[in-house]
């Protein structure tokens, strides 16, 4: 092997996959031993352990694998087993060269093979919780699997979860026994092997780990933590899950109701193609804990600033196009009536902001707040047909714009997060919301010249439902409550004397006279 090679794998360390079953010698498996290891090569690992059920595969058997398979020789091919035991489920032994039998009791296996390495195989499978004693250091088992695709999403952050709290050895097997996911849940080992002997004093020895990213951020009310799993591989697709942990019951209450609005919006044809929402994966009410499927990308904010002035213009495009299909979603909401109600509560909220500081401006918010809300009543009255489904805070930074390949521009995508105020509202509400927060946040950018708001609008309305015959003015007018809601923002922050509020002010006035006009 060229030693300069094997330098840059020792010092990137080396990732395995450690859990895998063949057509040839698994009667549950489907793929090949020669597709297996190709896919577990081309995911980026440096090695495949194949552990086939009570079977030991042979080191020509191996050998003439790796030929086949043109894995050269800088790649770890090696065999364990999976044994199926009479008292503590699946484990993964390394070590024997011969077959255990089917039925061993863990201590025997332990007994007979003293200098072997067993690891617990996916022991949170249906979403089993393992007994605490046997997940410690001192336990009887070397290592556990806490990533598999045996478990669901939930049972791998339980696993990780255990993991922090009783700090035994834990590895990621993938399980696998078809075709297209290989490799997905590879191990981390500290040090290079070249030998089954390697691997097993490895394991024994604790120097090894899942091979993941956890990037925890935390809010006052809401701890998020961003999962990634594996590597990309040649298809730039790994796995990401948000955990979103909640404190509080209305945050709770407000999460949940996010959830279903995704889980909706998500089976009706945003699950895939060019406009998406995160695929909502599970939500335990017991610890209030939401998980979702991470999606890789940049906000439209982020986006703007960094891509030249006509991909951008093709972006707010696709962005007005994704708002105009999702108002068109039919979904289980609370009725159009509440709009109006809530509406009242929220613009209430924002004028005790600026009559609790004695604002100067306190006036002009109040007359900007009884003219929108009168307009908005007058809306509502007339039904049912004057509403859609509204995302209720869409704006840039609220967008995600992904590609599923960093090479192939028509695997581009656009998502939105933060569901929590999605109800019925009247279609220009999304639409001016956008537009007053578009303008608000690259105020001071310098690029507002490059984007006008004709584009977004022509872009949304080739693509909306029926509209109402004033919706541009209804626009404005929800530009107008838009800028008045980021006023109060400013008070809240403590930049109520800045410029800025005086800017949105008058923004909302100029928005409010021409509604009126």
């Amino acid at each position: 092997m060229d030693e300069n090679l094997r330098f840059f794998w020792v010092k990137d360390s080396l990732l395995l996959e450690i859990h895998s079953h063949t057509r040839e010698h698994s009667d549950c498996s489907h793929i090949p031993a020669l597709t297996l290891a190709q896919e577990v090569r081309d995911k980026g690992l440096q090695g495949l352990v194949l552990t086939d059920h009570h079977h030991v595969w042979a080191p020509h058997d191996l050998a003439r694998l790796r030929k086949e398979a043109k894995l050269g020789e800088h790649f770890v091919l090696l065999s364990g087993q999976e044994v199926t035991t009479a008292d503590s489920g699946d484990v993964l032994v390394f070590g024997p060269a011969e077959a255990i039998k089917r039925h061993s009791k863990l201590s025997e296996i332990l007994r007979k093979y003293p200098e072997a390495a067993v690891v617990w195989a996916h022991p949170y499978r249906n979403s089993v919780r393992p007994n605490p004693l046997l997940l410690e250091a001192s336990g009887p088992f070397h290592g556990i699997e806490v990533f598999s695709s045996n478990h669901t999403i939930r049972d791998n952050i339980q696993g990780l979860q255990d993991w922090h709290r009783h700090k035994f050895t834990a590895l990621a097997g993938t399980d696998t026994h078809g075709e297209g996911y290989a490799g997905t849940y590879p191990t981390q080992f500290d040090h290079w092997v070249d030998t089954l002997e390697d691997l097993v004093t490895e394991i024994r020895s604790g120097r090894c780990r899942p091979f993941f990213k956890e990037i925890p951020r935390t809010g006052a009310n809401l701890q998020v933590t961003e999962i990634v799993v594996g590597t990309k591989g040649r298809k730039e697709t790994r796995e990401r899950w948000i955990i979103k942990r909640l404190h509080g019951r209305s945050k709770w209450e407000k999460a949940q109701h996010a959830y279903r609005v995704m889980e909706e919006v998500f089976q009706k044809g945003f699950d895939r193609g060019r406009y998406r929402v995160p695929e909502p994966l599970d939500l335990d009410p017991e610890t209030q804990t939401l998980i979702e499927v991470g999606q890789r990308g940049r906000s439209l904010y982020e986006m703007l600033l960094a891509v030249p002035p006509k991909e951008g213009r093709r972006l707010i495009e696709d962005v007005a196009a994704w708002l105009a299909r999702f108002h068109r979603t039919p979904v289980t909401l609370s009725m159009p009536e509440t709009f109006h109600r809530s509406e009242e509560r929220r613009i209430q909220n924002y004028m005790k902001r600026f009559v609790k500081c004695g604002h100067r401006h306190t006036r002009r918010a109040a007359s900007l707040a009884e003219t929108i809300l009168a307009a908005e009543k007058g809306i509502a009255d007339f039904g049912k047909e004057a509403f859609a489904l509204g995302h209720g805070d869409f704006h840039p930074k609220n967008v995600l714009v992904g590609q599923d390949q960093a090479t192939d521009r028509s695997s581009l995508f656009v998502s939105a997060i933060d569901f929590e105020n999605a109800q019925f509202y009247p279609h220009a509400y999304d639409v001016g919301t956008f537009l007053a927060q578009f303008r608000n946040q690259f105020s001071d950018s310098g690029i507002l010249q490059e984007y006008t708001e004709e584009a977004f609008l022509e872009a949304y309305q080739q693509n909306a439902p029926s509209l109402p015959s004033d919706f541009l003015r209804q626009v404005e007018l929800f530009k107008a409550r838009t800028n008045l809601s980021i006023a109060s923002y400013l008070i809240k922050v403590g930049m109520g004397d800045s410029q800025d509020l005086w800017r949105v002010l008058v923004e909302a006035e100029r928005s409010v006279a021409l509604y009126c006009s």
